[in-house]
């Protein structure tokens, strides 16, 4: 029997066609988004396009909710940009975007 908890929370960053792209794995809760929020808003408040992919996520609760929201106004701010790439509207992600409201303020796409 195998006891295997959930993967462990990743996040890498890369630059790509003059963006840079922020992808999350793993599950993104309170314990976890403080990493998330120290790697993505430096980027956004430095005025760069940061995109930010989802896709791998197992899990988002409020706190991913949260620095999605917190990075989104910081790149508003600072003329910044942030796409979030979801991977589609029945994926985990999909649905947490889709109950908080956030689909139709944020720019969000099924794909990189």
């Amino acid at each position: 029997m195998s006891t295997a908890g959930p993967a462990p929370f990743t996040i890498d960053v890369s630059e790509e066609a003059g963006r840079v792209l922020v992808s999350a794995r793993g599950e993104l809760d309170l314990a976890t988004a403080p990493q998330l929020e120290e790697a993505l808003l430096p980027l956004v408040r430095s005025g760069r396009h940061a995109v930010l992919d989802l896709r791998g996520l197992e899990f988002m609760d409020s706190s991913g909710v949260r620095v999605v929201v917190t990075a989104h106004t910081a790149a508003a701010e600072h003329e910044g940009r942030l796409t979030l790439v979801r991977g589609g509207e029945r994926s985990p992600v999909g649905r947490v975007l889709e109950v908080s409201g956030l689909e139709g303020m944020l720019e969000i796409v099924d794909e990189a």
